[in-house]
């Protein structure tokens, strides 16, 4: 019996995909979520996430989302991730913090306003909705992007796999 024959079959039926067939790019990412630039005098688009980071981000989501799994989609689903990213990151962007306790506060949690005042200007926020639903999806649900984009995973990982 032929094993090398076998586990070609099985990883085949398996299917799990390694590697990716396309590269996305800071470029396609500008390209496809202008929100996240501003323009120049020049005329260019700039990125609002430094570069270091977007860069980081597009890395992990050429890890993490295949183009084998997603074909159409793809292009999509990359730039969903990355915005959802750099959309987390820019909630709690500063350009410098005057204090140790200012920069902390700059990554706390707001939730849904559950009531303001005028007067003495008050603010209550409501964190249950968002904690609740980050239980099941960690911090995908933190924004629109990410929210997007595990409605769309829920349907690209429709359909099952027979691992050996």
């Amino acid at each position: 019996m032929n094993l090398g024959q076998f586990f070609g079959i099985a990883g085949a039926a398996s299917n799990i995909v390694s590697e990716n067939i396309s590269v996305y790019t800071e470029e396609m990412f500008k390209e496809d979520f202008p929100q996240f630039t501003k323009k120049e005098e020049s005329g260019t688009h700039v990125c609002l996430v430094p570069s270091t980071i977007l860069l980081q981000f597009i890395s992990m989501a050429n890890a993490a989302i295949q183009e084998a799994r997603w074909f159409e989609k793809w292009r999509f689903a990359m730039g969903l991730y990355i915005a959802h990213y750099s959309a987390l990151y820019l909630k709690s962007y500063a350009p410098e913090s005057k204090s140790a306790g200012e920069a902390a506060n700059s990554g706390a949690l707001l939730g849904l306003t559950s009531s303001a005042s005028l007067g003495d200007a008050s603010v209550s926020y409501d964190n249950k909705a968002i904690i609740a639903a980050t239980e099941k999806w960690g911090a995908w649900n933190s924004t629109s992007y990410g929210q997007l984009l595990v409605t769309e995973a829920r349907l690209v990982s429709m359909g099952g796999s027979f691992i050996i």
